[in-house]
């Protein structure tokens, strides 16, 4: 019973276990470079959701100096997160352009075909 209790009072950190192995699991057990990519955005997304976790204060308001406050949450995770969206998307965008130009050259997106014709040159 207190298992249960322990998960329930920290679900995010459970939620973001398990996108992080289902992400990784992704990226190394598939041989399809599109879906390797989305492992990635996954994995990222995990990341996201760890930096963003402890970053909110319950019963806690913007870092705004007034009398009537005394908890406050810090406003930093959140900008490091909107950064990191950014670069990942931009991130996603280059390996999807990868990917185009590797299926234009090899005819395949599959990595064990690659390295066969890889092998066979």
């Amino acid at each position: 019973m207190q298992l249960v209790k322990t998960f329930a009072e920290h679900y995010n950190y459970v939620i973001t276990i398990f996108l992080m192995m289902a992400g990784l699991y992704i990226v190394v057990a598939r041989g399809n470079m599109v879906k390797k990519l989305i492992g990635l955005s996954i994995f990222q997304t995990s990341v996201y959701l760890l930096y963003i976790t402890p970053g909110k204060i319950i019963g806690g308001t913007a870092p705004i100096l007034d009398p009537a406050f005394t908890v406050y949450s810090n406003p930093l995770p959140h900008v490091l997160i909107l950064t990191a969206i950014v670069v990942g998307v931009a991130t996603l965008a280059l390996g999807l352009a990868l990917v185009v130009r590797i299926n234009e050259c090899y005819g395949t997106i599959e990595e064990d075909e690659i390295f066969a014709k890889d092998d066979d040159q």
